[in-house]
């Protein structure tokens, strides 16, 4: 049978703080500036640490290029590891230094010429290039222009050797274009500076000019698309704290209990937005772990882009409420992203939780470059749950060009007990003889299909329970570049993402969840279910456009 209807009772949130203390952080820092292997590489060179990751032990980078799988914990464990990213710009190299949370003095160090993303710290110091330029400086000072967060965010032009020296994209945006009065008269009575892109090059401590105004891949003009301008807000780090216990009681009856990551402190190459782990629905395990780890983008005629975006820097949303630990608010009323407010400012950076009638809402805001998403999960009393993603920008010249955005989910479904789970997919009318459901054995991709009604079913092989995938009906379609719908795998640790990092190489920017496709058999085994939604943003359709897609996941026999 269905799970009984919930009744109106209030919901009551229970939130308490989860990992690693802020003295612990101080104490790793401590370690690393001290640290003998670490000072091998970075004593004497001109150095910055972009992020210091905290990660578990089945997460952990090293060991997630091994076949092996790492057994799944029976409870949420506090991360065991951790990993800080240095950029060495005396010698133009990434170091990386990898060690034990409770041995932090046993550090492994390597070097990489990789480009990792930009802290806001080291914006702040390519903004500080620009402004040593003698003219640039003079506009900013001003108040003529605005620095703000373009695409792409690295710059990364060849040097006849083949090297790449560390190249950040600051954008220079005139305040008269973004203006909201008199915008028509300043145009005409001043000469207004040029919106453009230029290059800080972080070696040479040196500011790039670019032909066409921007670097390849991005457009600066006047035509400035819709959206509000960048407040250059405070924005988080790469592993910034903040991991929660939320147990969700209506009456005497526990609905709900997970765990709860912020963007910031979100697993994967590129974060995944907020994540829940250990989700429980009235005591029963429905998934290990549920989060967005891959997110790109692609305009028409790739005028800009195309990019693969990242998830876990943040951007402030509105949220009154109490701070019950690092990087989230339980709030009085609903939290506002730029979606319900239209602006890029707020007045606190992480996850706002919050009830909306029968709903416990989790909801955070993040931003890549000129991009706003915003990451939510919706959980009802009646054990529905839906993920919700959002889509916004601020001012820039690109967005209102046409484009489509592509977000992979990944859930990895413990209906129950991590194994035994099966998946059965639902047509109507049926695709195969007479009966509407079939039964996936082995792995495969799938596309959704509006006219069959298609959905999943994935249950446990010996209790029954279970929870049907149901297609969100603004999730759009898959093309050659959004790749695929529906991808049905068995699990594996080590593919919580496909490996790839921020970039602007079509073939590379393309999700390759296909990778995982192996044939393995998945009757009755740990099933992981990845899903895909398409966003078309066109500006010059006449149809409303509708910023938010996602599916909908829902108990049967519960």
């Amino acid at each position: 049978m269905d799970v009984k209807p919930s009744n109106n009772e209030d919901l009551n949130i229970n939130v308490v703080p989860f990992g690693p203390s802020p003295k612990k952080i101080n104490q790793i820092i401590s370690v690393l500036e001290n640290n003998h292997s670490v000072q091998q590489f970075l004593q004497g060179t001109r150095h910055l640490l972009l992020s210091l990751e905290f990660i578990n032990r089945e997460d952990t980078p090293s060991d997630r290029n091994k076949c092996k799988n790492h057994p799944k914990s029976d409870t949420p464990s506090s991360p065991s590891h951790y990993q800080a990213t240095y950029y060495d710009y005396t010698n133009n190299r990434t170091v990386i230094a990898n060690g034990h949370i409770n041995k932090p003095s046993h550090i492994s160090v390597s070097q990489f010429d990789s480009q990792p993303l930009p802290s806001p710290e080291e914006f702040e110091l390519a903004v500080n290039i620009v402004q040593e330029n003698p003219e640039l400086g003079r506009l900013i000072r001003e108040n003529l222009v605005r620095p703000y967060r373009a695409m792409p965010s690295l710059i990364e032009t060849e040097l006849p050797d083949g090297q790449i020296e560390r190249t950040l994209a600051v954008g220079l945006i005139p305040c008269g274009i973004i203006s909201d009065e008199n915008a028509e008269v300043e145009k005409q009575d001043t000469l207004e500076p040029l919106h453009q892109i230029v290059g800080a090059n972080m070696i040479r401590r040196e500011v790039i000019f670019y032909e066409n105004g921007a670097p390849p891949f991005s457009i600066a003009n006047d035509q400035i698309c819709e959206p509000p301008p960048d407040s250059n807000q405070s924005t988080s780090n790469k592993g910034d704290l903040g991991q929660v216990q939320v147990t969700v009681h209506q009456g005497g009856t526990e609905l709900w209990s997970f765990t709860a990551v912020r963007p910031a402190s979100s697993t994967g190459i590129v974060g995944s937005g907020i994540e829940l782990r250990h989700v429980k629905y009235r005591e029963k395990q429905v998934l290990y772990r549920a989060h967005l780890p891959i997110l790109n983008v692609r305009y028409d005629n790739d005028i800009c882009g195309p990019f693969r975006d990242w998830q876990w820097m943040e951007g402030k949303i509105e949220a009154i409420g109490t701070d019950v630990a690092p990087g989230f608010r339980l709030c009085s009323t609903p939290a506002r992203t730029i979606l319900d407010t239209g602006f890029d400012t707020g007045n606190y950076l992480g996850v706002a939780i919050y009830v909306d009638g029968q709903e416990v809402v989790l909801v955070s805001e993040m931003q890549a470059g000129w991009y706003r998403y915003i990451s939510e999960w919706r959980l009802h009393a009646d054990g529905t749950i839906l993920p919700r993603f959002g889509f916004s920008a601020i001012a820039n010249s690109c967005t209102c060009k046409r484009h489509i955005h592509h977000a992979y989910w990944r859930f990895d479904f413990d209906i129950v007990t991590p194994g035994n789970n099966v998946v059965q997919e639902f047509n109507n009318p049926p695709i195969i003889g007479e009966s509407n459901l079939h039964t996936k054995n082995y792995e495969i991709r799938r596309l959704r299909s509006p006219s069959h009604n298609r959905q999943w079913i994935i249950s446990n092989k010996s209790t029954g329970e279970g929870y049907t995938l149901i297609p969100g009906t603004n999730d759009g379609s898959a093309d050659s570049f959004g790749v695929g719908d529906v991808w049905i795998l068995r699990y594996h640790s080590s593919e919580l993402d496909d490996g790839q990092g921020f970039t602007v190489d079509v073939n590379k920017a393309r999700a390759n969840i296909d990778k995982f496709l192996n044939g393995e058999f998945i009757n009755g085994q740990d099933v992981v279910i990845w899903y895909s939604a398409h966003f078309v943003h066109d500006e010059s359709s006449e149809e409303e456009i509708k910023s938010v897609v996602g599916p909908e996941l829902k108990p049967r026999n519960w």
